[in-house]
C-alpha cells in the first residue's frame, strides 16, 4: 500500500510517502539559496511521492529566525519555482508549508542555541524584531514580550495568508500546507495554555479558540485553486496538562473538512517549547508514537490524514497504512539520514526488486552492480 498511488483533489502522487517540512534556516532575507534546491531535490530524486517545502513564512515577522524562507514578496516566487519545477521533474508533487511563528519568532538558528537571541547573534547581525501572539503571554522569562493581535491585525494576516497561497500557486507548488503546531502562531490561538484573549477570538470557548485558525483556512481555501489539496498540521495535543487535547483536535478537525482542507497532518507538542527538544512531556516518544492520532481523526471525522513522528521503517509504515490509521505517511528526519528512504523503503517491501522506481541515471547502474553482485556470491 505505501507504493499505492493517491489522489487528492486534482492532484495525483506516485505513493504515500511524503518529506515533510523541514526548516533549514539558511534563507537570505527569506529567498531560498541553492542549499534548498539540492536537499530538497534529493528527495524527489529519492522516490518521494510528495516533498514539502519548509514552513515558509507569510510575512517577515512571522520567520522563525533570520535564516527562514519567506513567501511575502513576489521577489520571492521565482527561487521557489526553480524548485518546484525540478521537484516535479523528479517526478514528485512539490509542496510547500504557510507559516506565521508567532510568539517563538525572532530566535537564534538551532545551531546558535535554539532560543532567544543572545549578544553573540545580535553581533552576527541577526537583529531582534517584533513578534505578534493572540496575548501578551510571552514563551517564558527570556522570550520577547510580544504584542497582543488587534482585529484589525487578523484581518491583514488573513490577507497575508491569502496572497501566499496565491504566491505559492504561481511558484508552481501543487499542495499547500497550513502550520497551526508546534506552538506558532496558529497553534497558540487553539492552545487554552496560550489564548486567553477577552474576546469572540479566544479565552476558554473552543469555538472562540478556533475562530481565526478557521478563519484562514477558509481564506486560503478560497485563495488556492479548487484543484489542489490543502493540509492543515496540528499538534493532535499539547502534551502538558491542561492543554489542547486530541477531543479539541476531533473537534476542529470536523470543521477543518467543513471548511474544504483535505489532509490533517498530525503532529503533537511544542506549545511550551520546541516540539522536537527533550522537554518534559506526557506522551513517550516511541516509534510511531503519534500514529494513534492519526488513526482517531481518520476514522471519527472521515478526513484523509498523514501519520508523522518516528516512523523509523517500511514495515512500520505499511503496517499504519494497512490498519487504515492514515492515508500517507510522512518522514523527516529519517529522510534527512536517508534521502532514499522511498526507494529502499520499495526494496524492503518487494516493490522494486529491479531498481525500476530509480532513476534512470542510477537504476541502470546498480541493476548491473546487482547482477556483479551476485556473481560474486554476496547477496545485498
Amino acid at each position: 500500500m505505501l507504493f499505492d498511488r493517491i489522489r487528492l483533489r486534482e492532484v495525483e502522487a506516485r505513493n504515500r510517502i511524503v518529506v515533510s517540512p523541514m526548516c533549514q534556516y539558511s534563507a537570505r532575507d527569506g529567498h531560498v539559496t541553492d542549499w534548498h534546491l539540492v536537499h530538497l531535490g534529493k528527495f524527489a530524486q529519492g522516490g518521494a511521492g510528495i516533498v514539502f517545502m519548509e514552513a515558509t513564512a507569510v510575512e517577515a515577522r512571522g520567520r522563525i529566525t533570520h535564516g527562514d524562507t519567506g513567501i511575502w514578496d513576489d521577489a520571492q516566487v521565482p527561487g521557489l519555482s526553480r524548485i518546484s519545477r525540478f521537484l516535479r521533474e523528479q517526478g514528485a508533487v512539490p509542496a510547500i508549508q504557510l507559516a506565521h511563528a508567532g510568539r517563538k519568532a525572532s530566535m537564534a538558528r538551532p545551531w546558535y542555541g535554539n532560543g532567544p537571541l543572545t549578544q553573540a547573534d545580535l553581533d552576527r547581525g541577526d537583529k531582534a524584531w517584533e513578534t505578534v501572539a493572540p496575548t501578551t503571554k510571552s514563551l517564558g522569562a527570556d522570550w520577547l514580550t510580544p504584542r497582543a493581535l488587534s482585529k484589525t491585525d487578523l484581518l491583514q494576516l488573513i490577507d497575508a495568508y491569502k496572497a501566499a497561497a496565491q504566491r505559492a500557486h504561481r511558484a508552481g507548488f501543487e499542495a499547500v500546507e497550513l502550520h497551526a503546531a508546534h506552538g506558532y502562531l496558529l497553534h497558540t490561538f487553539l492552545s487554552p495554555l496560550s489564548n486567553d484573549r477577552g474576546d469572540e477570538y479566544g479565552g476558554g470557548s473552543l469555538e472562540n479558540r478556533t475562530r481565526f485558525p478557521l478563519e484562514v483556512a477558509r481564506a486560503v481555501r478560497e485563495s488556492w485553486p479548487q484543484d489542489k489539496p490543502l493540509f492543515v498540521r496540528l499538534s493532535s495535543i499539547d502534551d502538558v496538562e491542561g492543554g489542547w487535547s486530541l477531543e479539541d483536535t476531533l473537534r476542529f478537525a470536523r470543521k477543518l473538512k467543513d471548511a474544504g482542507v483535505d489532509v490533517v497532518d498530525c503532529s503533537s507538542g511544542g506549545i511550551l517549547g520546541s516540539a522536537t527538544a527533550a522537554v518534559k512531556t506526557l506522551l513517550p516518544r516511541v516509534p510511531g508514537f503519534q500514529i494513534p492520532f492519526a488513526d482517531r481523526v481518520r476514522k471519527e471525522v472521515g478526513i484523509k490524514t498523514m501519520a508523522v513522528g518516528m516512523i523509523l521503517t517500511a514495515q512500520q509504515a505499511e503496517a499504519a497504512l494497512a490498519a487504515g490509521s492514515a492515508d500517507l505517511i510522512a518522514v523527516g528526519r529519517e529522510a534527512l539520514y536517508d534521502a532514499n528512504w522511498p526507494l529502499h523503503a520499495a526494496r524492503a517491501l518487494g516493490a522494486d526488486p529491479d531498481y525500476a522506481m530509480w532513476p534512470v541515471q542510477y537504476g541502470w547502474w546498480l541493476t548491473r552492480r546487482e547482477s556483479a553482485l551476485r556473481k560474486a556470491g554476496i547477496e545485498r
